[in-house]
């Protein structure tokens, strides 16, 4: 998911090459995932394999590959259809990064309708898609109401889905509001800028949680921090279009190379720790 949305802002940076290598990645990691997420249907985080795989739809769609991003998105639906209704019958008092999840798997339906609806002249997608954008974004405040707010300070890494949820509903309200036509276009332009507003606003407490304290040590959790850094540049460029804002898409390109940069410390965490275990493995155990 992360790795999907960083070649997406790299993509939309144009710089094709390393954008298609972890276009590549993402796509050879998308089983792993996916599979990983239909086997623990009743958590949040089950919820990646939905997002993991709208993201390489969307990917596939910047790269004109219109039955791809077609069946990425049948997939994306199926599997939010499985694990929404396991998820909404299992009670949690309290919300984590993760929980945010099941706004970022639903906004990210609505992205990748409203991309295949152009590359495959479908307009009926882009009326389609204002569903789960606006179930989106109604669920946010419900969950965000239950986060504990300690989790800035303290969390391992998915703390960030609290901005990200946003940065990607922002997204939403601009590629389904490009897709669309008359009065939902122009409500929708407007409302991208809004919902971009309310996503950066997180930006600088999710900065200071992590300066307040600092994490030491690799947690896989890290991975859910890729991914909003790589969505606010995603969703910085769309909005900028959209809305003419010079320095929006200033920020865009250089919070951009900081979604790689994020990318290669988790990537590089994830390897030390791959080798660590692999040195200490015992096949006696």
């Amino acid at each position: 998911m992360g790795t999907g949305i960083v070649s997406v802002a790299l993509a939309l940076d144009g710089e094709k090459t390393l954008s298609r290598t972890l276009f590549a990645l993402a796509a050879a990691g998308w089983l792993i995932s996916a599979a990983a997420a239909l086997g623990r249907a009743r958590v949040p985080a089950s919820l990646t394999g939905v997002a993991g795989t709208a993201v390489l739809g969307a990917r596939a769609a910047l790269l004109g590959w219109g039955r791809v991003a077609t069946v990425a998105l049948a997939l994306a639906v199926a599997m939010w259809l499985v694990l929404v209704p396991g998820l909404v019958r299992t009670p949690r008092e309290r919300a984590v990064g993760t929980s945010f999840l099941v706004v970022v798997a639903t906004e990210s339906i609505a992205v990748l309708a409203a991309l295949v609806s152009q590359v495959e002249d479908a307009r009926w997608l882009a009326t389609a898609a204002v569903a789960p954008l606006v179930l989106g974004l109604a669920v946010y405040p419900l969950v965000a109401r239950r986060f504990d707010l300690r989790e800035i300070a303290f969390g391992h890494g998915d703390q960030w889905v609290a901005g990200g949820a946003l940065a990607i509903a922002a997204l939403a309200c601009a590629e389904v509001g490009a897709a669309a036509t008359g009065a939902l276009h122009t409500t929708l332009d407007h409302a991208a800028l809004v919902v971009w507003l309310l996503a950066i606003g997180w930006l600088p407490v999710l900065v200071a949680g992590e300066l307040r304290g600092p994490r030491r040590g690799f947690d896989l959790r890290r991975w859910a921090t890729v991914f909003p850094v790589g969505m606010y540049a995603a969703c910085s460029f769309l909005v900028a279009h959209v809305d003419a804002v010079g320095s929006i898409a200033t920020f865009a390109r250089v919070w951009a190379w900081v979604g790689l940069a994020v990318w290669l410390l988790a990537f590089a965490g994830a390897a030390r720790r791959g080798m660590h275990l692999a040195a200490h493995y015992d096949p006696r155990r």
